[in-house]
C-alpha cells in the first residue's frame, strides 16, 4: 500500500501497527491523490476546514501545524522553519483503502469494481520500496548540550517565579543532506519503533516521516478521546531490569505530577465543548510499553455538545496539552523566547475526518521531517520540565527519544 501510493504527489499512509486502539477503524489508511485540497495559514484556519468539509462532506487527511496556535490564541512565530508545511493542509483523496485482518476495502472518486481490482492487482505486483539508509551524512543541533541545561535553569526560574508549572521543551537536530527515498526512512523507522499511531505523509516536496505513540483527539458519534503522555523510561534488555524500570515509572511521584498536570489541562481543554458534567479521566496513569522506551498514558473522554462543530473541539484543544505545558498561553510564549527553531508540523497533528465527522488525529512527535526542496533533513525532540527536574536527565530524555530517529537516519 505504502509502496503504490508513493507514486502520487500527495499521500497519506497510516499504520497502528497490530496494536489493539480503541475505535480503530482499520490496521491501515491509506489516502492517495488529491481530488480537492485544502491549504491555509492560521488566521481562519478552522472554519475554513468547517466550511470545506461541510460544502463537500466525505473523507478528508491532512495535518494541523503546531503554530495554528497563532490563531487559537494571540500569539506569534518568529523563528526559522526549515520545512515550510503549511499551519492546516487537507485533501479529498481520488482513492481511499482501508485494510482490516479480513479484507481490502478499496474506494474513491467515482471508481468502478473494475478499477478497484485493477488497483489490487497493482498493489500485490508492486516492487517494494526498500528500508535501506541514506548515503552517510552528519546532523547538527540548534541548542548543544551547554546551552540546553542553561535554558531548562532559565525556564525553572520562571516556575520558582510562579509564571507557569510545567513547560514541553524540545530542541532541534538537523542536516542539509539528500534522502533518495523518504518512505524508505519512514520504514525504517517504523521496523525500528512500531507505534500505534505512525503515518507516513508527503505533500509534494515536503514529507513526514512518524512513529508516534500517542493520540490527540478523536472523534467517535458525539464521544472525544485524548490520550496525553507525560512520564518516559528506557527499556532494558534483561526481563528483570525492563520490569524494574516500569516498576519505577509507575512509582515515579515526579512523572506522576507531571501526567496529572497535562490531564487537567486536557480536561479544562475538552470542556469548552463538552456537555457539563461528561468530562471524566477514564484511566490515569496507564504504563504502556513500546520497543524503545515505557510512557505512563492517561484517557480523558468528553461528550460533545450538540451545539459546537467538531472542528470547536479540536480548535479549543489544539494544540495538545502534552507539548505545551501549563498554563497553555504563558508556556507557548516561553517556547518561542527558548527554542531557536519553529516547530511547524512538529507537535502538531496528522489524521482523517470521516464524512460523518468523526476524527482521529495523531501527536506528530519521534518523526522525521525532509524539505526535498532545499534538502532540509529536521528532527525534534524534548521533555517536559518542572521545578524538581534534573536538566542533565532531561537532556538524556531527548537524547533517548531521538536514538530510534538517529538510528533509521544512518546517523
Amino acid at each position: 500500500m505504502l509502496s503504490w501510493g508513493n507514486r502520487f504527489n500527495i499521500c497519506c499512509f497510516l499504520d497502528n501497527n497490530n496494536y489493539r486502539l480503541a475505535g480503530s477503524r482499520a490496521e491501515a489508511l491509506l489516502a492517495a491523490d488529491a481530488v480537492e485540497t485544502l491549504e491555509c495559514p492560521a488566521g481562519a484556519a478552522f472554519e475554513k476546514l468547517r466550511c470545506f468539509h461541510d460544502e463537500n462532506p466525505g473523507w478528508l487527511f491532512g495535518h494541523l501545524a503546531y503554530d495554528l496556535k497563532n490563531e487559537t490564541e494571540k500569539l506569534e512565530s518568529h523563528r526559522p522553519d526549515g520545512i515550510g508545511f503549511p499551519d492546516l493542509s487537507f485533501f479529498r483523496p481520488r482513492y481511499l483503502l482501508r485494510l482490516t485482518a479480513e479484507a481490502l476495502e478499496i474506494s474513491g472518486e467515482n471508481i468502478s469494481e473494475k478499477e478497484a481490482r485493477d488497483i489490487y492487482s497493482d498493489l500485490i505486483t508492486q516492487p517494494r520500496i526498500v528500508p535501506a539508509a541514506p548515503p552517510p551524512f552528519v546532523s547538527q543541533a540548534r541548542i548543544q548540550r551547554a546551552e540546553y541545561l542553561s535554558a531548562v535553569r532559565a525556564l525553572q526560574e520562571h516556575i520558582r517565579k510562579g509564571d507557569c508549572y510545567e513547560i514541553n521543551f524540545c530542541r532541534e537536530q538537523y542536516a542539509l543532506a539528500r534522502l533518495p527515498e523518504p518512505a524508505a526512512i519512514f520504514l525504517r523507522l517504523n521496523g525500528l519503533s512500531p507505534a500505534p499511531f505512525a503515518a507516513y505523509y508527503r505533500r509534494g516536496s515536503r514529507y513526514l516521516a512518524c512513529s508516534s505513540p500517542e493520540r490527540f483527539l478523536r472523534k467517535e458519534g458525539s464521544n472525544l478521546t485524548s490520550q496525553p503522555i507525560k512520564g518516559t523510561i528506557r527499556r532494558a534488555a534483561s526481563p528483570e531490569e525492563d520490569e524494574a524500570l516500569l516498576q519505577a515509572l509507575r512509582n515515579s511521584p515526579k512523572e506522576q505530577s507531571e501526567n496529572v498536570m497535562v490531564v487537567d489541562l486536557v480536561r479544562n481543554d475538552l470542556s469548552r465543548t463538552a456537555v457539563r458534567g461528561s468530562v471524566h479521566v477514564s484511566e490515569l496513569f496507564g504504563i504502556y510499553s513500546f520497543p524503545q522506551v515505557h510512557h505512563m498514558i492517561s484517557t480523558v473522554t468528553a461528550t460533545l455538545d450538540p451545539a459546537f462543530h467538531f472542528t470547536d473541539a479540536i480548535k479549543n484543544a489544539f494544540p495538545m496539552g502534552s507539548m505545551t505545558g501549563a498554563p497553555k498561553v504563558k508556556v507557548m510564549q516561553l517556547i518561542e523566547q527558548y527554542e531557536q527553531t519553529r516547530r511547524g508540523l512538529f507537535s502538531g497533528a496528522v489524521g482523517y475526518i470521516t464524512p460523518e465527522g468523526d476524527f482521529d488525529f495523531n501527536v506528530v512527535i519521534r518523526s522525521i521531517l525532509y524539505n526535498a526542496d532545499n534538502h532540509y533533513i529536521s528532527f525534534q525532540t524534548g521533555s517536559a520540565i518542572t521545578f524538581y527536574s534534573n536538566p542533565e536527565k532531561e537532556w538524556e530524555e531527548c537524547l533517548l527519544k531521538a536514538r530510534a530517529l538517529r538510528t533509521a537516519l544512518g546517523i
